[in-house]
């Protein structure tokens, strides 16, 4: 029993949140959602304090639960993302009356990703995919009365079905090759066969569908932008860093004698991803379709860390994943803002934005800055160490191309600053947020200007990977 709340710390509290949810809807069926939003957020930050205390490793269940050091730092980072996604929705989810079982698809969603990052087992690990993937259709949904939310839930749920439909024929495949589920058991087995190679590419499809990795992209913008921004947020952030993290603990682990293949997969679809998250990034009105691109084109910077194969490659990939936290967070909590206050969510709206809402635009500026790695932001120096990891192979040709994608993307970042900051318009932008969501922003951008200066956090995340079997 020690064992079971030490190991599953996370998964456990998830699981008392959610049931205390469901009673205290019950008992005042009309309860609003200032009274849910406060012990929410108190339980998601004593989760992640949580996980900073009483960290061991084991295994549970014949070995098909697993927990480490580096995988309670992952759920760590998960849990503070979502905690800032609840602090930024308190405007928009103060006024539904749906905002318990918000919470509750939201803590679910969270429960599978948690799930998913500790299976050590291919059968668990698919069955807490789904259980991650098919309460965030429904919260894309969440927007009842607008059709546009709904249309994005359809995408998202159809391509979900789709990518898992693929998934799972690659673990038959694998089943089928080596007669095993388990993690372990098939890296011993793996040789590099005709059919383990389909099934490889199938199982990295389902990764590249959830990642967004083109050309399995088609779905994001979409859904992007039909979905409120809450859950925007959450899918660019939180959906994008699991399946990061998952994709490095397979590949290290499980397809680590597969190599030599799926690197040049990642190099190929790398090069594709970054050059239409780029070139499409640029011709974007809508902030949301914007912000998705450039969710897009940050995906193939990661893949290109990922490509070292070594330590560095996911320590680069966990470190890159906490700046995108706080540089996203930081460029959604403002688009939440301005879109529950005015229902704006064009660029061009943004217009002489900076001239009533400094301190707004001025966030968003250094979260879009973060995002485009200009110095001395974080966001520089978490592209500086997955481009310094992917030259551990010497292909000089994909550094090379992704620095001259990374000019691009200034085009398409600067641009929005110019719009807040130079532009004129006779409609300006006056919004008003709540503490909670202002306090979330200042830590966003606290986490942008001082994470990429303290390099206590890239050598402990290194000492992490490096403590790895």
């Amino acid at each position: 029993m020690t064992d079971i709340l030490l190991l599953m710390k996370h998964e456990l509290t998830l699981v008392v949140i959610i049931v205390l949810l469901l009673i205290l809807k019950i008992r005042e069926k009309e309860e609003g959602a200032e009274n849910y939003m406060p012990f929410v957020n108190i339980m998601l930050a004593g989760n992640f304090l949580l996980g900073l205390v009483l960290n061991r490793g084991g295994e549970l269940f014949d070995g098909m639960f697993v927990s480490d050091n580096i995988m309670v730092l992952q759920k760590n980072i998960l849990n503070f993302g979502v905690l800032m996604i609840s602090m930024q929705s308190s405007a928009w989810l103060g006024r539904h009356r749906h905002a318990p079982e918000f919470f509750v698809l939201l803590l679910s969603t969270l429960l599978g990703m948690f799930l998913l990052l500790s299976s050590r087992n291919l059968l668990m690990f698919y069955l807490a995919l789904e259980l991650s993937t098919i309460p965030l259709a429904a919260m894309c949904n969440y927007d009842l009365a607008k059709r546009r939310s709904s249309e994005a839930a359809m995408k998202l749920i159809l391509s979900s079905a789709l990518s898992s439909g693929i998934l799972l024929f690659g673990i038959s495949l694998f089943y089928g090759a080596t007669g095993t589920f388990d993690f372990r058991e098939i890296s011993s087995l793996a040789d590099s066969s005709a059919l383990q190679i389909m099934a490889f590419i199938m199982v990295f499809t389902g990764f590249a569908f959830k990642l967004s990795v083109v050309p399995f992209h088609l779905w994001t913008a979409d859904v992007y932008e039909g979905s409120p921004v809450a859950v925007t947020s959450f899918l660019s952030v939180i959906s994008k860093g699991v399946m990061v993290f998952a994709l490095c603990n397979v590949l290290y682990t499980v397809f680590n004698q597969m190599s030599s293949i799926w690197y040049d997969l990642i190099v190929i679809t790398s090069v594709l991803t970054m050059a239409i998250g780029n070139l499409f990034a640029i011709r974007q009105e809508n902030i949301k379709r914007f912000l998705a691109f450039s969710s897009i084109a940050q995906v193939s910077y990661i893949l290109i860390g990922i490509s070292g194969m070594s330590a560095h490659g996911m320590t680069s990939s966990i470190y890159f994943i906490l700046i995108y936290i706080f540089s996203n967070l930081g460029a959604f909590g403002v688009v939440a803002i301005v879109s529950h206050a005015s229902g704006k969510e064009s660029i061009n709206d943004y217009r002489g934005f900076a001239h009533k809402n400094p301190a707004l635009a001025w966030i968003l500026t250094i979260s879009l800055f973060s995002l485009a790695g200009i110095p001395p932001t974080a966001g520089f120096f978490g592209k500086l160490f997955l481009l310094n990891s992917g030259a551990g192979q010497e292909n000089w040709y994909l550094i090379i191309f992704a620095s001259m994608n990374m000019i691009v993307s200034l085009y398409y970042y600067l641009r929005v600053v110019k719009s807040m900051f130079m532009d004129e318009t006779e409609e300006e932008i006056n919004v008003e947020s709540t503490w909670l969501a202002r306090l979330s922003l200042y830590i966003c951008v606290g986490g942008i200007l001082i994470t990429g200066f303290t390099t206590g956090i890239y050598e402990h995340i290194l000492s992490l990977a490096q403590s790895l079997k």
